[in-house]
C-alpha cells in the first residue's frame, strides 16, 4: 500500500454536487476504495493558492487510477500525486482550512479563503 499528498482543482460547476454526493455517501460503496476516498476528500483542506489537499492511499499503478476513473477526474481537474507516509500528507496540510467550510469562488476554480467557522 502507498500513500500520497493529493492536489487538484475542484471544477467550479460541480462543487455542489460533489458536496452532495458526500453528504449522501455516495461513493461508499464503490470497491476497493469507497470508504476510504469519502473520507480523505470530506477531510480535504484548501491550500493558499486555490488547491484542494488530501492524503489518499492507494494499491494501483498509476496512482489513484480507478478512483480518478470512478469519481476524482469528474470533478477535478490538475490533479496531482507526491507519494509520502502514511500520515505525513494530513500533518502537512492540518492547519488549512477545510474544503467543505469554505466558500466556492471563481470561475477558474479553486477555493477563496473565507471560511466558514
Amino acid at each position: 500500500m502507498a500513500f500520497y499528498l493529493v492536489s487538484a482543482v475542484l471544477k467550479p460547476d460541480l462543487s455542489k454536487e460533489l458536496e452532495q454526493l458526500l453528504r449522501k455517501n455516495a461513493f461508499v460503496d464503490l470497491q476497493p476504495f469507497g470508504k476510504v476516498l469519502s473520507r480523505s476528500l470530506r477531510h480535504a483542506r484548501i491550500r493558499d493558492d486555490g488547491f484542494a489537499v488530501w492524503e489518499e492511499e492507494d494499491y494501483c499503478t498509476p496512482p489513484l487510477a480507478q478512483e480518478r476513473a470512478a469519481a476524482l477526474d469528474r470533478f477535478f481537474e490538475r490533479l496531482s500525486v507526491a507519494p509520502v507516509q502514511a500520515g505525513e500528507g494530513w500533518n502537512r496540510i492540518k492547519r488549512k482550512p477545510r474544503v467543505n467550510n469554505c466558500h466556492f469562488r471563481g470561475k477558474r476554480g479553486g477555493f477563496k479563503e473565507r471560511c466558514l467557522r
